[in-house]
């Protein structure tokens, strides 16, 4: 690809969007950062991988008091917050942007969206589906019993819901905070690919795959 490109996707569990992540930077040949994000935040920032991933999940005793919004302020490595779940989402949205001015690459999650929307060289994308199909696919990858496994899927659904909400005060799942929304239900792994391309070739001038 010979722009700097960066596509963030937000995605339902159980909806493919992370197969269709890693389906598109094979495709374009650049990097896929998921989890490695939390890694990179760690080398980068000096704090432990397990505080970041913990993160995830930590916000949530501060959620009735309502959201957070990042703002893009990291605190000193000397204040006493500097571990709190607000800094390291903004020692996590560091990372972003330096992936972003590096390199064109994939984003999955962690709030790459909302941190990176102001950005030019950026597309959001949201893939989505309807709750038979995404139970469905959760079946494929966990070995639980249906309650169970739509018990798993609500849950996860809720914590990005949650996480998004807190950080950025926005609805995960409201269009208008994306560029594309796709149902993969409906277009299948290969057509949103095929239209994620395609919005960009349309978007970004000149640009070669």
């Amino acid at each position: 690809m010979n722009q700097k490109i960066t596509i963030a996707i937000n995605r339902e569990y159980g909806s493919g969007g992370r197969t269709i992540g890693e389906m598109l930077s094979k495709e374009l040949g650049i990097h896929y950062y998921d989890k490695e994000i939390d890694k990179l935040a760690s080398e980068e920032s000096g704090v432990a991988e397990a505080l970041f991933v913990k993160g995830h999940e930590s916000f949530k005793a501060k959620l009735l008091g309502g959201p957070n919004v990042y703002t893009g302020k990291v605190l000193d490595s000397n204040d006493k917050d500097y571990t709190s779940p607000e800094n390291l989402f903004a020692l996590q949205a560091q990372t972003l942007h330096n992936l972003c001015d590096r390199e064109p690459c994939v984003l999955v999650g962690h709030g790459a969206g909302f941190v990176l929307q102001d950005r030019p060289n950026v597309v959001r994308v949201f893939v989505h589906a309807p709750h038979d199909y995404l139970m469905e696919q959760a079946t494929l990858r966990m070995s639980l019993s249906p309650k169970d496994l739509e018990k798993d899927v609500e849950k996860e659904n809720k914590r990005r819901a949650d996480y998004n909400y807190y950080f950025t005060g926005k609805k995960w799942d409201d269009a208008h905070n994306y560029d594309l929304a796709l149902d993969s239900s409906k277009l299948g792994f290969e057509k949103c690919l095929e239209i994620i391309k395609g919005y960009m070739k349309i978007r970004f001038d000149g640009l070669e795959f």
